[in-house]
């Protein structure tokens, strides 16, 4: 176990220096990632430790990236890529969507896309324009194409190993707003965490409450003060975004009969939209009240003096059980 408790910023350099270590075939890719460290410095070290053909410094071309990892993931190389902020991504769908995801497909099984697309996400930090961005649901839409999001260091340790060792393409979105949020003994024991799998967080009984990324804080404080009140929350980090585990969270709202779904993201065709309606199909007679969702707004993230407005807080995701417990149809 690590000295000292660690970040989620520094549990994933940690998880990457051990892929390095491990496996020779695992590159670092990306802008500034190598001498820099990156923008977050979530690759600080690396280079140096383990050189320039390993940690590699790109020039600022998104589509390249994304092209190189691809072609290098084909013939057995297992690039780690980072793009700088999720508002850059897209210039690499190209190569995400048409042929890393296909991969598998297209040729019939012979070959895979063992890659990985690092990129930070969502708002909180006071960015300007194009860096606060939270469009995970424009890539769990790609059949072929994991997305997975991390909301603490020992889950971004461990997800990330098993993104790393996936044998097809990982969009692995990293939460910038808890990066430095807390610190936790993470152990560096090369354990990865199952991908495809949703975490219980919190045990509960009354009402289900179902989030992921930097928006899982807000949620387990919501919890606790719910406790206060007598309303006993089961909490769940999906963590995978696709392919969802829906066994997990229709186990969960099957025994509370009621759901909360909290995300960052805008209200229209969010995730927290496809999790609603395929707890709807699968369970109406045992929904107790209607599925209810606390999530950001249908704008541009706004500017940072008005960012804390659009972001979903504790108090609206009180608001969103107390209503939902109240429910008599």
């Amino acid at each position: 176990m690590s000295d000292n408790a660690i970040t989620l910023l520094d549990a994933v350099n940690l998880a990457m220096a051990r892929a390095l270590d491990e496996d020779p075939n695992v590159v670092l890719l990306g802008e500034d990632i190598g001498a820099n460290g990156g923008v977050f410095r979530a690759t600080d070290g690396l280079q140096a430790r383990f050189g320039e053909r390993r940690v590699i410094d790109t020039p600022l071309a998104e589509t390249m990236i994304a092209g190189l990892s691809v072609g290098m993931a084909t013939q057995g190389i297992r690039p780690v890529a980072e793009i700088q902020f999720m508002g850059f991504i897209f210039p690499a769908f190209e190569h995400l969507v048409a042929h890393a995801a296909r991969m598998r497909h297209r040729t019939r099984g012979r070959l895979s896309c063992p890659m990985v697309l690092r990129a930070p996400f969502g708002g909180g930090i006071h960015a300007p324009e194009h860096h606060s961005e939270s469009t995970e649901t424009l890539l769990a839409h790609i059949p072929g194409l994991r997305v997975v999001i991390p909301s603490s260091p020992a889950r971004a340790y461990g997800l990330l190993l098993a993104a790393i060792r996936c044998d097809d393409p990982v969009v692995f979105l990293e939460p910038k707003r808890i990066y430095r949020a807390s610190k936790t003994l993470v152990e560096d024991n090369g354990e990865a965490l199952p991908l495809d799998t949703c975490f219980t967080l919190r045990e509960g009984n009354d009402i289900t409450l179902i989030s992921w990324g930097a928006m899982v804080q807000e949620t387990l404080m919501a919890a606790d003060r719910l406790a206060d009140e007598g309303v006993s929350c089961e909490v769940i980090d999906v963590a995978t975004l696709n392919p969802i585990d829906h066994a997990t969270l229709i186990a969960s709202v099957h025994k509370t009969g009621r759901c909360v779904i909290i995300h960052e993201a805008p209200h229209h065709g969010g995730m927290g939209a496809e999790i609603s309606a395929t707890l709807s199909e699968q369970m109406l007679t045992s929904l107790q009240a209607p599925v209810r969702r606390v999530t950001g707004d249908d704008t541009v993230m706004p500017y940072y003096r008005n960012e804390q407005l659009y972001l979903p807080d504790v108090d609206d995701i009180l608001i969103a059980v107390r209503e939902t417990m109240e429910y008599s149809g």
